[in-house]
């Protein structure tokens, strides 16, 4: 019998949170010497550079679904670890990639390695550590885990070019929208949970559950961000309120904005994304659209729905604490927006 957990319950994400940072606290520290040890060049500037994302606060959420999923499937050595390191440079890699693509000047925060050393060293370095991810799953000698991790690097590629052919174009669809951020960000959420019951050589039925659990959870976990950007707060965003806005970027609150207004309406989306001509005001204005038209209730309504599908996943495996913690897991992406 799986755990469930409701998403109705009023509590601090932080704490939804804890059980997960609870199991894999010791393990992670491992990951984090592996992380800081594999940024190493001698090139000056790969270390310089990779530290400068590496050290901004990310939550690593990503390599402890993957330490969390080995331990529910009983993995006893120590391969998970360097596989979860392996998909935290993943993830740095295309944080680097994205900003240069997107033209990111701010990331969590702070300034974005595009700004501060330029796009040719961030997706030179964003390369570099591509390579080492996939140094450290050779090592781990597993070729399964191997096939589902470089897998997922060519998802996530082809995500980013979908996302790029999508940019600025207000006549993008909802399911446009979901393909995309299946490929660019679900697809790491889901191969992060699916090797660990790879390593552990688990049936293929439960490796399918973690697959779709990590799948659901990250589209969760996007459509939450999308959400964010026009009605959160900086410090639980880790960026600033409006990125998207200002970026140009088609999400599913603005989809849905744009589908339900008017021509009035419709011709200031395209005037402020697909043209880039923001004035002053206009930010506040679209986010009055957004409750005008309830577009940020049913985006997270939709990322509600695929918390559910993830939770569901999980019953397939016995009720302990790390089943506990992976369903929990789900409690903290999606009310990050209470």
């Amino acid at each position: 019998m799986g755990v469930v957990v409701p998403f109705e319950e009023a509590r601090d994400p932080a704490e939804s949170l804890q059980p997960l940072l609870d199991i894999v606290a010791e393990d992670m520290q491992a990951v984090n010497r592996i992380i800081l040890d594999k940024a190493v060049s001698d090139v000056e500037l790969i270390p310089k550079l990779a530290h400068h994302l590496i050290e901004s606060g990310g939550k690593r959420l990503r390599p402890m679904l993957t330490i969390a999923a080995a331990k529910l499937c009983g993995y006893q050595r120590d391969g998970h670890i360097r596989l979860a390191a392996a998909v935290e440079f993943m993830h740095t890699a295309t944080l680097l990639h994205d900003d240069v693509v997107d033209e990111s000047d701010y990331r969590r925060g702070k300034a974005s390695a595009r700004r501060v050393w330029g796009n040719q060293a961030s997706v030179l370095v964003g390369d570099f550590l591509l390579g080492q991810a996939f140094r450290m799953m050779v090592e781990v000698g597993s070729l399964s885990a191997l096939k589902i991790l470089s897998g997922a690097a060519a998802v996530i590629a082809e995500g980013e070019v979908m996302q790029l052919a999508a940019a600025k174009n207000t006549a993008t669809t909802e399911d446009a929208y979901l393909a995309i951020i299946d490929a660019k960000t679900a697809a790491l959420f889901s191969a992060a949970a699916e090797v660990g019951g790879a390593i552990a050589k688990r049936p293929a039925e439960e490796q399918a559950a973690l697959r779709s659990y990590g799948r659901n959870l990250g589209i969760a976990f996007q459509l939450v961000d999308d959400a964010l950007d026009y009605s959160g707060n900086s410090a639980r965003l880790g960026k600033s309120v409006g990125d998207d806005f200002r970026e140009g970027k088609i999400t599913l609150p603005v989809i849905l904005c744009f589908r339900r207004g008017g021509d009035r309406e419709r011709a200031f989306w395209k005037r402020t994304l697909s043209d880039g001509k923001i004035e002053d005001g206009d930010f506040e204005h679209a986010v009055g659209l957004m409750k005008k038209h309830n577009a940020i209730d049913a985006t997270l309504e939709r990322a509600r729905h695929y918390g559910a599908i993830a939770r569901d996943a999980l019953a397939i495996f016995p009720a302990d604490a790390n089943a506990s913690a992976l369903t929990e897991v789900i409690g903290f992406c999606v009310s990050r927006a209470n």
